[in-house]
């Protein structure tokens, strides 16, 4: 790091956060760049999170991010919000401005960003299925509308709420929603992501067959233990599988350029993180 470069501060707050893995990409991030950083893991839940997040600020931080289960408590937080920290009613990432703490939703920007330069996957004009209408598939529907899907199908166990998320968005584009047992009739995609949490009980969603064409990908917005039941399944029948950890290198990307304006390079952090163990974000 350059010599006398100010101190950085900032945090992930969560719970359970021990695992958290943003602590060192956030540091490789610095690194690119001579920054220094203290990257902080902090426990918090509803009860504690604004007086934790508050001491940060008070000790000179520049802002956080925000994971589990806590992404609408930053969301009521922020004065000033990201229309797609809205959409979301969930944000992920604050700055501290002193005009107001700035929310914003970065995880499906991250998204977009692992499809389409870390697998080369355009989301322009694909047929996508998002499995799961709780608050992971809300944090990534409108930027992939905004991408230019050709149309995107919400299948989820209760077909009421992935019908209301789908209204919510349909301004930006093509998206209806249904229950799981309509989704055979809904089929072939070009690409299957599974925002559901089954994954963290140890089960992967029950997708039916010829859900993707012949050349599909199924992408798992879970990473780690929590995706192994669906990279099994999808093994088994030799579909194409990515894991969300590149999603998890991209949104932190995002947060960090709007912390510091500096734009890192995500596919060498990658890399670096795919060699050990995964933890959870």
């Amino acid at each position: 790091m350059a010599a006398g470069a100010p101190l950085i501060r900032l945090a992930v707050f969560g719970q359970p956060i021990t695992q958290s893995l943003s602590p060192r990409i956030h540091r490789l991030f610095a690194e690119q760049f001579g920054l220094a950083i203290d990257y902080r893991a902090v426990e918090a839940d509803t009860d504690t999170f604004r007086d934790r997040v508050s001491a940060l600020a008070a000790q000179g931080g520049l802002g956080c991010n925000v994971t589990l289960p806590l992404k609408r408590e930053a969301w009521k937080l922020a004065a000033n919000r990201s229309l797609d920290a809205d959409r979301a009613e969930a944000v992920n990432t604050l700055l501290f401005r002193e005009d107001g703490w700035f929310g914003d939703n970065t995880d499906g920007g991250g998204l977009v960003d692992d499809l389409e330069n870390g697998l080369g996957t355009g989301v322009r004009g694909a047929r996508i299925c998002l499995l799961g209408a709780g608050g992971a598939a809300r944090g990534v529907l409108a930027a992939l509308l905004k991408r230019g899907a050709d149309r995107i199908v919400i299948a989820n166990r209760s077909a009421d709420k992935a019908l209301q998320l789908a209204r919510k968005h349909a301004d930006l584009g093509p998206v209806i929603g249904i229950g799981m047992d309509a989704l055979p009739d809904a089929a072939p995609f070009d690409l299957a992501i599974n925002a559901t949490s089954l994954g963290h009980h140890g089960r992967a969603p029950e997708l039916p067959a010829h859900l993707l064409d012949d050349d599909g990908l199924c992408y798992d917005m879970n990473y780690g233990t929590a995706a192994e039941p669906l990279k099994d399944f999808c093994r088994s029948r030799g579909i194409r599988y990515r894991d969300g950890l590149g999603m998890l290198v991209g949104q932190a990307a995002l947060s960090f350029r709007l912390w510091t304006g500096k734009a890192p390079a995500t596919a060498p952090v990658l890399a670096a993180i795919r060699s050990t163990p995964a933890g959870r974000d």
